[in-house]
């Protein structure tokens, strides 16, 4: 069922494509029929550019690109694979009593000379930076991790020109003997 006001909203806009297209319908009827098939085939030729811009080539780049992205996805998932396993590991080691885990903390921190100062507390035990190459500090968490069976609990690290700066805190989490 039709309302009036739909019906006259709908002529008036009738009208206006009247209105509009009238001088493109004339011109087109003035035209050669030569130009009539150029204008065609000018149109044409626009509108398979537009369908290959707007549709076909981002889908074949799309599958161009999908074997590179798929393999880097793969590595992804094959590194945090890894990284979930060595975690699993860690977590099943027995606790190191706690005077080994300090010996052990203080061996490994030793490794980073005079830019690094360790003080233990207790339970907790902060290593201040300054200037430690980013290689040195990765080799020290490992180092930690593993002998120690010290966590990271805390950071704020800058990095600066020559290395990182600040402070690590780390809760050795041992057994007392």
């Amino acid at each position: 069922m039709s309302s009036p006001l739909h019906d006259e909203s709908a002529s008036a806009l009738g009208q206006r494509w009247q209105s509009l297209s009238a001088p493109a319908r004339l011109q087109w009827q003035q035209m050669a029929p030569r130009e009539r098939v150029a204008a065609q085939l000018g149109l044409g030729a626009l509108v398979l550019l537009l369908v290959w811009l707007l549709l076909l080539a981002p889908a074949l780049r799309t599958l161009q690109q999908a074997p590179a992205k798929r393999a880097q996805l793969e590595a992804q998932l094959q590194e945090m694979q890894a990284m979930a396993l060595e975690a699993r590991e860690l977590r099943a080691l027995a606790p190191v009593p706690a005077p080994q885990a300090r010996a052990a903390l203080q061996a490994a921190s030793d490794h980073l000379g005079s830019n690094a100062r360790l003080v233990v507390t207790g339970e907790r035990a902060t290593l201040s930076l300054n200037g430690i190459s980013p290689e040195a500090l990765q080799a020290w968490l490992v180092e930690v991790r593993s002998a120690a069976r010290a966590r990271p609990v805390e950071a704020q690290l800058q990095r600066g020109p020559k290395g990182f700066n600040g402070s690590i805190v780390l809760t050795l989490g041992g057994v007392n003997p």
